[in-house]
């Protein structure tokens, strides 16, 4: 099995960085601060208000199929 590279959470490896987005707390904060890093305000901003519901749940499946979060708003 091929190992897959981490584009999100700070670098990290993937099964850290799916582990992390399991848990809601780290998953909404991380998210949040990956947005922010990458000079989306806004965006970052936005995650933390609304992270902790839906988006969450997108958040860990696309990190566990694509190794990436959800970008929707790229302000």
């Amino acid at each position: 099995m091929a190992k897959k590279s981490s584009k999100d959470y700070f670098g990290l490896g993937y099964v850290v960085s799916v582990i992390l987005a399991i848990i809601p707390v780290t998953s909404w904060l991380l998210g949040a601060f990956t947005r922010i890093k990458e000079g989306k305000l806004v965006a970052g901003i936005l995650r933390l208000i609304f992270g902790f519901n839906i988006v969450w749940i997108i958040d860990l499946v696309l990190m566990i199929l694509q190794g990436r979060i959800l970008r929707v708003l790229n302000m």
